[in-house]
Parts: structure tokens; C-alpha cells; sequence
């Protein structure tokens, strides 16, 4: 029997579709990412389960869409910000994952497999850190989903770091981990999941990187162009007194020079697994767990052409980057516009390991592996989906989505509307077509509702003390 494969899973903290070279900016430098997307497949239209970073977490770990497993926002542990209010009060959801569900880790493990979890978690206080769901090792996996006050040069709250130098920034620390793993590796293959707390806020980038930034901006005259268009004021009442305030272009030194050690960093896992003879038996899956943070908290990243960004039902809420790299199996430089969803690597994972399937634990994906060996062209699903039920710290309100061939409708739930767009001809969901298309977006609304019904999706509910604080508000009208 040949070799089991290694693999490696990369979750990016907010990196947007639009922040890697090969994906289109032309302001960050990603060298390593653009190799390795030459070195593998590229996906055009893959998506994150939600637009918040736990729900998908969540989603990518147990199979499932957020929805059914009951995690559909960011896990704020101690209730400090939910629920949400404006017109209605966000839906309750679990602030865990539980550990009924059979984790990626847990079926690799039984199948053979060293389990290490490196980085960020955000699916649970204890009992429910990565050991508890199937994983041999866990470096820095808290409940916490940010380095902490002293930001990226302190290991803040995180769990059985080595000793490392004073100051050390945190992706390089993170990495020195997982190489230190996979150099002492035993002869059983492994998985490992590196989750990076970058690029979130705080954010810090190294200085020698920050001022090289600061000075691409200037040679390019982006210190010179509008940076930022003021929007409407938050929907939510906890943020009622500020204006949502979307970046336009990608512009800001600090976040470049964060994405720039993403990258290298990304380098050296590469260059670990050459220099111990891994690199031809290891699979590399590479992507983010929601948008780029575009349109609050010093927005620091643009994702146009997609519309708004983290935290928005919008494409820039959810589209992410996926680079998957198989030499022994994936073709270089191949792209997929197939879209596909966080629910479809636990399916995809387990038939590339040669593992049996497990239906009834990722019953909401569909193994990608066909079409990244380029045996087939396209999926056979009808539609994926999207439930978020509250309001973001970045300007969304709740609502559900759906996307069915080259058509996404949404469907807001403050006033029970929904827009309906083309995407293959307006990715920036510009022209709502839901009246022009209305037997379309009808049948779409219905199928949308179908689903909910299946995942037993719970609803936000209006809000009896809504009070209207701009002449646009009226009161919340419920949803579902």
C-alpha cells in the first residue's frame, strides 16, 4: 500500500480574496503564495461558510454548515457583546464546538495519523480546546481569537509555546512551532492545522516591512487618492454613534507588512517539508476564514471588486482565497471556478488520505478530489448556503444566502428583503436583478427557506424596544 500523504491545512485570520498576488494585489507581496499557487490549483469561487470567523472554524472541523452545528457567530466568551440589537436581537447560537461532533482531527486520528493543532482555535473555553477534539498536540489554541494587548510581538495567551526569543513576532513563532513538529515527525503521516492569528487586529507589522510599505504606497501615489468613503451609521445599537467607514484601496503599510510575513512564513513550511524529503507526499490546502475587515475597525483592507468584506453577506464577507498543492496528484497551475465551500474539506481530506467517508458526520460537503485531479469539470450539488443570523461588528445585519450556478440571491431579514445578482457578470453585486428575474428569485427565496428548515436555523427576533435613532429606521418585521 503506498504511502498515506501528509497534510497540512493553513487557516488565514481576515485575509481577503483580493490579498495575494496571484488572486489580483498589486500592493501586497505574497512570493511564496503565488509559487505555490503555480505549484497547485487555484480556486476562483471558493467560499467560507460565514463571514465570521468561528462559524467557520466550526464548519471546516465537523463537515457541517454553521447552521446545523449551531455555531453562527464569533464565540464571545462571556456574552460581552451579544446578543446584538437594532431592529432585531440576534438569534442565540453555541459558544463551542461540541464535542459530539466527530472532528477532522478525531477521524484522521483513528485513521493512523499524528494530529497537531497550531495557532488560533476560537471554538470554545474548555472542555472544548483542540485536545479534546482528536488533536495529539496543542500549541497556542485558546478560546481567545486575538494575540492580546501586547499584540503580534507577544505570546499572549497561548498554550505550550517553547521558549523563543524576547519579542518574537507571533507568525514566526507560530511557524517555528509546526517546523519543529514536522522535523521531529515520527513515521506515521500527520496533519496539522495552522491557524494563524494574522491577519487580524491588532494591526502590527514588523517595522522593516511597515516602512518599506510606507514607501510603495508613496512611489505609487496611493498617499494621494481618497483611502476611505464614510458610510451609513451602524445598524446595531452598541456601534449606533458611528459611521461605517469602507477602505477603497489597498493601501495600509502595517496590514502589507503583515501579509508579507504570512507569506514568508508560508516559505518556510515549504522549504521545511524539501529540506526533509516531505514535499512530494504532502498536501498543502491554503485558505481564510472570512473576508477581508474592509469597512470597520481601521478597515484596513480593500476587497474590490467584491462588494463590503468581513461581517457582510456580501461576496467580500465570504469569497476567500484556496490554494491546494498535490504533487503527485494535482496538476500545476490549474484553476478551478467551481464554487465550493468550508464544509467540502473534510469529505475532500478523508478520500485523499484513502480513509472511508464518513456521510452522516460531513453531511454538508462534497469531496473536491475528482476535480482536483482534473477528472471532473464541476460538482454535483445543486446550491451551497450561507446563514447569519446577526448583526457584525462591521455593518451587516442578519440574513441567509444562497448560490445556485452563477446566481446568489440574499435574503435580509431586518425588512424581508432580498436582492438577487448575476455573479459571473457583476461580481460587485451592483445590479439587483430580483425584479427583472422575479420566478428566479422566487424559487431561489424557497429553497433558501427549505434549507433553513433542514438545519433547524435559528432566527434573530424583533426587537420590542427598537426605537429608531435615523429617519430610515422603521421596526424590525422578523424574518423567516
Amino acid at each position: 500500500m503506498a504511502e498515506k500523504p501528509n497534510i497540512i491545512f493553513i487557516l488565514i485570520d481576515d485575509l481577503g480574496w483580493k490579498d495575494i498576488g496571484c488572486y489580483g494585489s498589486e500592493f501586497y507581496e505574497t512570493p511564496a503564495l503565488d509559487k505555490l499557487a503555480g505549484e497547485g490549483m487555484r480556486f476562483t469561487d471558493a467560499y467560507a461558510a460565514a463571514p465570521v470567523c468561528s462559524p467557520t472554524r466550526a464548519s471546516i472541523m465537523s463537515g457541517k454548515y454553521p447552521a446545523r452545528v449551531g455555531v453562527t457567530d464569533w464565540i464571545d466568551q462571556g456574552g460581552n457583546f451579544h446578543p446584538c440589537k437594532g431592529k432585531l436581537i440576534d438569534a442565540p447560537y453555541i459558544d463551542h464546538l461540541a464535542d459530539s461532533e466527530k472532528s477532522i482531527a478525531r477521524a484522521l486520528k483513528e485513521g493512523g495519523y499524528n494530529t497537531w493543532h497550531v495557532g488560533k482555535w476560537h471554538l470554545g473555553d474548555e472542555p472544548y480546546y483542540p485536545e479534546h477534539h482528536g488533536f495529539d498536540v496543542n500549541i497556542a489554541g485558546c478560546e481567545m481569537g486575538n494575540p492580546g494587548p501586547e499584540g503580534y510581538f507577544s505570546p499572549y495567551n497561548v498554550r505550550n509555546l517553547s521558549d523563543g526569543p524576547e519579542g518574537e513576532y507571533l507568525t514566526d513563532r507560530l511557524t517555528s512551532e509546526a517546523v519543529k513538529l514536522i522535523k521531529n515527525n515520527e513515521e506515521r503521516p500527520f496533519f496539522l492545522n495552522l491557524n494563524y492569528y494574522a491577519v487580524h487586529t491588532p494591526i502590527m507589522g514588523k517595522e522593516k516591512y511597515t516602512a518599506k510599505y510606507r514607501a510603495k504606497a508613496k512611489s505609487l501615489g496611493l498617499d494621494r487618492v481618497q483611502t476611505f468613503a464614510e458610510g451609513d451609521y451602524f445598524p446595531a445599537e452598541h456601534k449606533k454613534d458611528r459611521r461605517i467607514k469602507r477602505r477603497l484601496v489597498q493601501s495600509n503599510p502595517e496590514y502589507a507588512a503583515m501579509v508579507q510575513s504570512v507569506d514568508e512564513n508560508v516559505g518556510r513550511i515549504m522549504e521545511v517539508l524539501k529540506e526533509t524529503g516531505k514535499e512530494e507526499n504532502t498536501i498543502i490546502i491554503f485558505t481564510s476564514d472570512n473576508g477581508g475587515l474592509a469597512t470597520a475597525e481601521g478597515s484596513p483592507t480593500c476587497n474590490a471588486p467584491l462588494n463590503e468584506g468581513k461581517g457582510w453577506m456580501y461576496e467580500g464577507g465570504t469569497r476567500e482565497p484556496l490554494i491546494v498543492r498535490w504533487p503527485a496528484e494535482i496538476e500545476e497551475d490549474t484553476i478551478c471556478r467551481e464554487p465550493v465551500t468550508s464544509p467540502d474539506f473534510y469529505p475532500t481530506i478523508m478520500e485523499m488520505v484513502g480513509l472511508d467517508l464518513l456521510p452522516e458526520q460531513h453531511k454538508d460537503g462534497v469531496s473536491l478530489l475528482s476535480m482536483l485531479k482534473g477528472e471532473q469539470d464541476c460538482l454535483n450539488r445543486e446550491a451551497i448556503y450561507w446563514h447569519y443570523p446577526h448583526y457584525g461588528n462591521q455593518g451587516g445585519t442578519p440574513g441567509s444566502s444562497i448560490r445556485m450556478g452563477d446566481y446568489k440571491l440574499i435574503h435580509f431579514y431586518e425588512n424581508d428583503r432580498v436582492e438577487l445578482y448575476n455573479l459571473a457578470e457583476d461580481i460587485g453585486e451592483k445590479n439587483d436583478i430580483s425584479a427583472v428575474k422575479s420566478d428566479l428569485a422566487a424559487k431561489m427565496r424557497k429553497m433558501l427557506a427549505e434549507w433553513r428548515e433542514d438545519m433547524a436555523a435559528e432566527a434573530p427576533e424583533p426587537n420590542p424596544d427598537f426605537e429608531p435613532w435615523r429617519e430610515d429606521q422603521g421596526p424590525g418585521e422578523g424574518c423567516f
